[in-house]
């Protein structure tokens, strides 16, 4: 599924996310997703969102 439409999150969907300080890294953070921050249709690096964990970052991978 493509991340970079807002469309295809949802809240309480279990995604990966990079957090900005690993985006030189590209380590990715599993999480629950509880807002979307990303006000757009789309963005190109992925939508940003908060998970649960209050940790905030860009979706890369939807489960």
């Amino acid at each position: 599924m493509d991340s970079t439409k807002r469309s295809n999150i949802k809240h309480g969907m279990s995604v990966a996310i990079v957090l900005k300080q690993d985006q030189d890294t590209g380590r990715l953070t599993d999480g629950i997703v509880r807002d979307l921050l990303t006000k757009s249709a789309t963005h190109p690096h992925g939508i940003k969102v908060r998970l649960i964990s209050g940790e905030v970052g860009r979706v890369k991978e939807i489960y």
